[in-house]
């Protein structure tokens, strides 16, 4: 049998899998590569601040500002990796394999030139970009240091991003997983050497950042030139104004929920150095991109579930089996409370140890990060609820709605809470900020919820 028609083969038999096997067992098993994957990659963020922290109070807050510009690179990549890959995912389940190729090289090379073009102007205008992000005068040099090699990595983020995505879209999580997860590894084996061994300081946390997103990029690439997934070919970039209307329709969501993390990030740097006790900024604005980190190391949990349940959902909906997407939303949005439930109150409990593994040596940044945690933590288990339902609109194609959502959490409640709060309350409001975003969030959310499994219902019995 030539290339060809192993790729027709492994295609149909993926496409008989996705929408025959039992929606759960199906759910969990997309769903157990994606965990792994982001679960090591949170681990890393985590580890990588650990290390940064143990340097000095100045280099964690750096590191922090930095992680604004990571939010930003990764709403590009997220724009064009869910863009394509959820019309690669619709077109794979309608059986257009076509199309399918076309939209994963434009989505892989419009991300990868856009990279290149970011990540060229912010070498020429580093300093400014730190001020930009809410880096203050004594931690600029350490922010600046870190983004010199984010920077030079941008497009190896940017594309690698896309490409994760479109595989893990089209039902071929595992080889996303070891892409993802094995750069993640190698940056946690290269901190230590680079920072402490070799003495680079907090220039050796983006260099390790670097070398690791280079090799898992490579690993990415490689996994879609597997018989069975959608190929990357330059011949068939596509850059018309359809498939970028696709890429909008798919992707907007993500770039309005990561664009909004960018800027609320920002805003809360400059907020948190503003209301600092004096003399306590540095410790102030570390202690929230701590809580940061945290936080981002529970959520992946259900990012990763939410991501495993997304293909199951795209191809079903794609073929029209509206009742199998209703049964794996509702288990997505049931497993993911019940896991929120239980990591939010270990987290309320054990907050000030789990801050005081990054910095024992600074009290206020403990004070303050134990109540930023405990604040997250009591509302944490409604993104259970919120998460899946955003990924099912975005999944299904429905833009505005999906877009809608994503923009609470981060910007529509986020946003308006940060500045209303801080005004009456100081930082002690500061502190509140996202738990009330979400349950904003939360209370907003949930008639859509229940609006779209009514129309899942309505879909099955009229047979559309």
């Amino acid at each position: 049998m030539n290339s060809s028609g192993q790729d027709e083969q492994k295609q149909q038999e993926k496409f008989l899998m996705m929408t025959q096997a039992p929606v759960k067992k199906l759910v969990l098993k997309m769903a157990a590569p994606t965990i792994v994957s982001m679960m090591v990659t949170a681990v890393y963020n985590v580890v990588d601040a650990a290390f940064v922290a143990h340097l000095s109070t100045e280099a964690a807050a750096g590191v922090g500002v930095a992680f604004a510009y990571m939010t930003f690179v990764q709403a590009i990549g997220f724009f064009c990796g869910h863009g394509s890959g959820n019309y690669i995912s619709r077109s794979l389940g309608a059986q257009q394999i076509q199309n399918a190729e076309k939209m994963a090289a434009t989505g892989f090379f419009s991300a990868l030139l856009t990279g290149l073009l970011i990540g060229t102007a912010g070498l020429l205008f580093l300093s400014p970009l730190s001020h930009f992000l809410g880096a203050t005068p004594e931690i600029t040099g350490t922010s600046n240091q870190y983004l010199r090699f984010i920077l030079l990595a941008t497009p190896l983020m940017m594309s690698g991003l896309v490409m994760n995505n479109q595989l893990r879209l089209q039902g071929s999580a595992q080889y996303a997983m070891i892409g993802l997860a094995s750069g993640a590894i190698l940056n946690m084996l290269l901190d230590p050497l680079f920072i402490f061994v070799l003495d680079w300081g907090v220039s050796g946390a983006s260099a390790a950042t670097l070398c690791s997103q280079l090799f898992s990029w490579v690993l990415l690439f490689l996994g879609t030139k597997r018989a069975g997934n959608v190929h990357i070919q330059l011949r068939n970039f596509t850059p018309k104004f359809f498939y970028y209307k696709e890429i909008t329709r798919g992707g907007l969501p993500s770039l309005c929920r990561q664009g909004l993390i960018c800027i609320s990030t920002i805003c809360l740097n400059r907020m948190a150095s503003q209301y600092a006790a004096p003399g306590m900024e540095a410790s102030t604005i570390a202690a929230f991109a701590i809580v940061s980190r945290i936080m981002m190391l529970s959520f992946a949990i259900i990012l990763g579930l939410g991501q495993g349940f997304q293909p199951v959902c795209g191809f079903n909906y794609g073929a029209k089996l509206f009742q199998r997407v209703k049964k794996s939303y509702t288990f997505c949005m049931s497993v993911s409370t019940l896991i929120l439930l239980v990591l939010a109150t270990l987290g309320f409990v054990f907050a000030p140890q789990l801050i005081s593994l990054f910095r024992q040596e600074d009290a206020a940044l403990i004070a303050i990060g134990t109540k930023v945690l405990r604040w997250q933590c009591i509302v944490f288990p409604l993104c259970g609820i919120t998460t899946p339902t955003n990924m099912l609109f975005q999944t299904t194609g429905h833009a505005f709605k999906a877009t809608l959502l994503s923009v609470c959490r981060q910007g529509l409640f986020f946003l308006p809470t940060l500045y209303i709060s801080a005004w009456f309350f100081g930082l002690q409001g500061l502190m509140a900020t996202q738990a009330v975003a979400d349950l904003l969030t939360f209370c907003f959310t949930l008639p859509f919820g229940i609006q779209v499994i009514r129309k899942l219902n309505q879909y099955s019995q009229k047979g559309f």
